[in-house]
């Protein structure tokens, strides 16, 4: 078996330097995910989860910028599965992309499909994770991609590199969860715990033991690469007497500015600088939900971790605890946010599109839906929904990058609104209950080759109002501008910041409130595009983009590889 798995590799390599995908200088990492059950304990509870290689978190990946990964994904599990490279541009070839009827339909139980992730320009942390209903709660991992040899990191070279992995476990079966939310029309179940690097910490039940630890040396300085993997939640981060130095964001460099805390959303990556300076002693890292919605359900608890210094000691018993912002501190989650600023020197030059041709204006809103006889168990007996532009996505059973590239009729339209459909005060009080009612469809926004985009993100207030960390495929952005409110098309641009926006491929959009980003439409092929709140997307808070060819021949989307999955 493994002589053909080999085979197989080599016959792919083989089809990537044919169609001039691999140059003959990129290093390639080879790797092999196996899709599996395995049994896990955490608070007092065990049940099987779904793993790569048998491991929670999933295994750390590592490249070099402009390397290429082969990972070959072997589904032994009883679901549907897909991979996705979250932050990866994947230049021109979007066939590895994967979220699911989007760019690829599923990987069968007892199927592979051999994956390739081309890197360009990326270089700092990234994930991956599943893009199947909520698998991705259990089967994720972080990518390391490290500068490309012979350059050097844009700060002293740190002691040593550490992930740092935020996520969360619910007792119940996470696809059940899914099942009974999907099946009330109410919000779902809120997780048992939060988790760093897959442990919870000792302040839960039946945790003491279950805590990760990380080992410090005095007077030496760490670079952490914090990954939110959590489902629903922007999460607030500390380290209990440690300013941490933010280097960057989403695998781009940003100007190191010095802060109490972190807000990170759903999706995002961030590094750190942890200065060890302090007295020799057992300091909690802790993170907890940052949310917004009032009277909604989240996850109230905090997990921890500890930073433990080398050498002979009585440490403080428990660990000394970091101050973190409340749980609804709008105006911290916010403020961090907006203090991230490109590096933008000489090594690490912007490219902000400053000539627009295209404007977009797209509404993020939770809705509802009506249900029979009031019987479902969100508002006034409704069931819960989700927009963009008043669409509430639908998933297609054929996947759109197919029935793009095959030019199969009937699979989704391409009537996704440049603006909404309805102009209201977005972010008012009272809004008319007919205003929550969206359309549920598949479009798609079709962009020229070379097109230069902005988007105007802006929330909505409909049913409270809430943060949305929008995440797309196959590009990343500059965040040019974001504010509260609604945006003002003649005053909120003079503000923008064209100098060192920040590089991201992931944007908080602040409750009530509105982000703009440009990118120049450069990556041909079909991009996803969603709010990475776990239940919104489920809800329909998604759309799709065709990126059309150029003329030239390194323009255009190259052929699917000979194993991709059949629907």
């Amino acid at each position: 078996m493994r002589l053909k798995v080999k085979i197989f590799i080599q016959q792919i390599i083989g089809f990537l330097f044919l169609v001039g995908l691999l140059p003959a200088h990129a290093f390639v990492h080879h790797h092999r995910f196996v899709i599996k059950e395995a049994p896990y304990s955490k608070i007092c509870s065990s049940k099987n989860i779904l793993t790569v290689n048998g491991q929670f978190p999933g295994p750390v990946l590592y490249a070099n910028t402009g390397d290429t990964l082969v990972v070959n994904v072997r589904n032994d599990g009883s679901q549907n599965i897909t991979i996705h490279w979250h932050g990866v541009k994947q230049p021109r070839y979007p066939w590895s992309d994967g979220p699911e009827f989007i760019t690829q339909c599923p990987i069968r139980p007892g199927t592979n499909f051999s994956q390739r992730i081309n890197l360009s320009d990326e270089e700092g942390t990234l994930w991956w994770h599943a893009h199947s209903d909520w698998s991705r709660a259990t089967v994720h991992g972080a990518l390391v991609i490290r500068p490309a040899n012979k350059t050097n990191y844009p700060f002293p070279k740190p002691k040593a590199e550490i992930p740092i992995i935020l996520d969360e476990w619910w007792k119940s079966d996470v696809q059940a969860v899914v099942n009974e939310f999907l099946a009330s029309g109410d919000d779902a179940n809120k997780s048992d715990a939060f988790l760093i690097n897959g442990q919870p910490g000792e302040r839960y039940p039946c945790s003491k033991n279950d805590t990760f630890k990380l080992t410090v040396e005095k007077d030496q300085t760490y670079l952490l690469r914090i990954v939110n993997a959590v489902m629903n939640n922007l999460m607030f981060f500390s380290v209990a007497n440690h300013q941490l130095t933010v280097v960057g964001t989403d695998a781009s460099y940003v100007k190191p500015f010095k802060s109490n805390y972190i807000t990170i959303s759903p999706g995002e990556t961030i590094d750190v600088l942890l200065e060890a300076n302090q007295n020799p002693n057992h300091y909690y890292m802790a993170a907890k939900a940052y949310n917004s919605v009032i009277g909604g359900k989240f996850d109230n608890t905090t997990t921890t971790a500890i930073i433990q210094y080398r050498g002979n000691y009585t440490p403080s018993s428990p660990p000394i605890s970091p101050d973190l912002p409340n749980f609804d501190d709008t105006n911290a989650s916010f403020n961090f946010t907006s203090s991230l600023k490109s590096l933008a020197d000489k090594t690490h030059p912007i490219n902000v599109p400053l000539n627009v041709t295209t404007n977009l204006l797209f509404t993020f809103s939770v809705n509802t839906l009506p249900c029979e006889n009031e019987s479902c168990s969100g508002p006034n007996g409704d069931r819960f929904a989700a927009s963009v532009n008043n669409i509430s996505f639908v998933l297609p059973r054929i996947d759109i990058l197919e029935a793009y590239y095959k030019n199969i009729k009937g699979v989704y339209g391409v009537e996704f609104p440049s603006f909404p459909p309805l102009n209201f005060n977005f972010t008012g009080g009272s809004l008319p209950v007919e205003l929550q009612r969206p359309d549920r469809r598949t479009e798609v926004h079709v962009l020229e080759y070379g097109t230069n985009v902005e988007i105007v993100f802006q929330g909505t207030s409909l049913l409270g109002g809430a943060d949305h960390p929008i995440h797309l495929h196959g590009y990343s952005f500059y965040v040019v501008g974001s504010g509260f409110g609604n945006f003002d098309k003649d005053k909120d641009p003079l503000k923008y910041n064209l100098v060192d926006p920040p590089l991201q491929n992931t944007i908080a959009v602040v409750k009530n409130g509105w982000a703009a980003i440009r990118f120049k439409a450069d990556n041909p092929g079909v991009w996803f595009m969603h709010c990475h709140l776990e239940r919104h997307a489920t809800w329909g808070m998604e759309m799709a983009f065709i990126v059309k060819d150029g003329k030239g021949s390194q323009q255009k989307l190259l052929p699917p590889p000979p194993d991709m999955p059949k629907c």
